[in-house]
């Protein structure tokens, strides 16, 4: 009986034991998969948590780029905007500007229409006069019987290029005169030509013209286009010489502001008792860069100190 005893006690403790040693070998087990299943579970989620942070790096970067960009854009278009309203603005100007040379260049037309039709009234004028008045004998429309000539002449640059013609009027003029006892020739400031005969006067002769014509190629005097002081220097200094004297304005302009003024002072330095101190001839070049100013103020000249206007042709 003792011998069974220890038998089965032997079996029941072997079978407790293996239990035991199972059950911890599965629990092991069982821990090691809950442990290899959650290391992977957060390598997954580390691995997608970069990803989004790298994915939102991108689109932060894009974003940056963009708006650098959209900013670059902006201040172009600002400065775009500017540059159209300086345009715009200078074109508003320059219209103003054109609409203003415009008023103007009416305004002129009309002065030079009216300047044109006072001429033609004056120049008509002129010729009913001399068709009405008792003149001496005269040539070309000009009287002849003066014994002393002065020739009063423009010497710019205009004139200078048409000098040849110039001459030649001067001597057509002095052959025209029957008799001639002396002439002297100055500039439209009142220089002389010569300025050693100053106040005096140099004689009719074929000599004399050549040292005239001589002196003219090389003669420079400065010249204003204005015949009112060469004018005012002959009659203050050959007054007395009144009645026989004859002054010839010869030019292709006028410089001065104001006819009327001219007119008046000429005419008063010409007045004598009786009559004039000397007649007023004009002789008007077409030079090329003519203008109707030289013409409108000697024919009124002319008019007022009984003398005659023509014009020469080149």
């Amino acid at each position: 009986m003792a011998m069974k005893k220890s038998h089965a006690t032997i079996e029941v403790f072997s079978l407790s034991f293996l239990d035991i040693i199972a059950c911890a070998f599965g629990a092991v087990v069982i821990l090691i998969l809950l442990a290899k299943q959650t290391d992977e579970g957060n390598a997954d989620q580390l691995t997608l948590i970069e990803q989004r942070l790298h994915a939102q790096h991108q689109a932060k970067t894009q974003y940056e780029a963009l708006s650098a960009t959209l900013q670059q854009q902006m201040e172009q278009l600002k400065t775009r905007q500017a540059q159209l309203a300086r345009q715009k603005a200078h074109t508003k100007t320059m219209a103003s500007i054109l609409h203003e040379q415009q008023d103007r260049t009416g305004k002129l037309t009309q002065i030079s229409k009216q300047l044109t039709d006072d001429i033609q009234s004056q120049q008509t004028a002129a010729t009913q006069q001399g068709q009405h008045q008792q003149r001496d004998p005269a040539v070309g429309g000009i009287p002849v019987d003066s014994h002393y000539v002065i020739f009063i002449l423009d010497t710019s640059g205009s004139m200078k290029r048409i000098w040849p013609k110039v001459i030649d009027t001067m001597n057509e003029v002095l052959n025209n005169h029957p008799t001639v006892r002396g002439f002297q020739v100055m500039s439209d400031n009142g220089e002389y030509l010569l300025k050693a005969t100053k106040g005096q006067w140099r004689r009719d002769s074929t000599q004399q013209r050549h040292l005239i014509i001589n002196a003219m190629k090389n003669w420079h005097a400065a010249s204003s286009s204005s015949p009112i002081e060469g004018i005012s220097e002959a009659l203050q200094r050959y007054k007395r010489y009144r009645s026989q004297l004859a002054l010839y304005v010869l030019g292709d302009d006028y410089s001065g502001s104001s006819y009327d003024s001219a007119l008046a002072q000429i005419n008063q330095l010409n007045q004598a008792q009786p009559g004039k101190i000397a007649r007023i001839h004009a002789i008007a070049f077409n030079s090329g860069r003519s203008t109707e100013r030289f013409t409108t103020l000697m024919v009124a000249i002319a008019q007022h100190n009984n003398g005659s206007f023509i014009t020469v042709s080149p």
